[in-house]
């Protein structure tokens, strides 16, 4: 596979109109190999995830974010190392974020949330999927489920009696109060996400739905999973190669 060939997969496995809407959040941050027999994948770009993907003679990094703007001289660094290591890379946020099979869909598959109700979408804003599970679960199960997935620590808060039914889930940074308003204008009774701030808390708290909260970085690598092997679908010659990341995000110094 060449990247045109590439490019050309990315259009058969995404909406075109989702593509449109997000036409300035994806693409390529470095063209370095144009043949591409091994894929690394990870949720972040980082110096990191390029050395890793060095070492297991990776062509082309697929990543969810690039490298933010405000983490100064991340992007220039990452762009030295790609080109000294003849690595391509290629992110997708907005197109994986609210397609079908993204990032908040492939998280509820992989927590047991088998009924998807509501897609997670965008409409002058972030909504979340909605989704239920066949059979009510209990709460320190649905969070145990998560931690052991996740393979990281998940914060929670029990704020009501009820066994998990229907559940609203915004990977990421789905902190906001107006993500988890929709979620409980909806009927969950529980709301997952990958950040949370004073106000996420307050508000859980105050209108009575649970809270579970994993890191951004975890709660989002299923859907560049998925991704991942629905091009190999396409090219069974492909490798795969997970660039596994450190889960820094709960790490807190005192």
């Amino acid at each position: 596979m060449n990247l045109e060939q590439f490019e050309e997969y990315i259009k058969i496995i995404f909406d075109e109109e989702l593509l449109k809407e997000f036409d300035d959040d994806y693409g390529f941050t470095n063209q370095s190999n144009n043949s591409i027999t091994t894929i690394g994948y990870s949720t972040n770009i980082s110096i990191d995830t390029i050395e890793k993907a060095a070492k297991n003679k990776v062509d082309l990094m697929v990543t969810h974010h690039d490298a933010w703007d405000f983490i100064y001289g991340l992007r220039e660094e990452c762009f030295k190392k790609l080109q000294e290591h003849n690595i391509s890379h290629f992110g997708i946020h907005g197109p994986l974020d609210f397609s079908k099979f993204g990032t908040c869909t492939s998280l509820m598959n992989v927590l047991g949330i088998d009924n998807i109700i509501k897609y997670s979408v965008y409409n002058n804003g972030e909504s979340p999927g909605i989704g239920e599970l066949s059979e009510p679960a209990d709460f320190n199960f649905l969070v145990q489920k998560m931690t052991d997935e996740l393979e990281e620590p998940v914060r929670a808060w029990r704020n009501n009696e009820k066994k998990i039914k229907k559940v609203g889930v915004l990977t990421g940074a789905g902190h906001s109060t107006n993500h988890i308003k929709i979620a409980v204008e909806e009927g969950c009774d529980t709301y997952i996400t990958g950040e949370a701030t004073l106000y996420t808390i307050q508000y859980a708290q105050f209108t009575g739905i649970n809270l579970l909260v994993g890191s951004h970085t975890f709660t989002e690598i299923y859907g560049v999973e998925s991704l991942v092997n629905k091009l190999q679908q396409l090219d069974k010659d492909i490798k795969l190669v997970k660039l596994k990341e450190e889960h820094f995000e709960f790490h807190h110094s005192k």
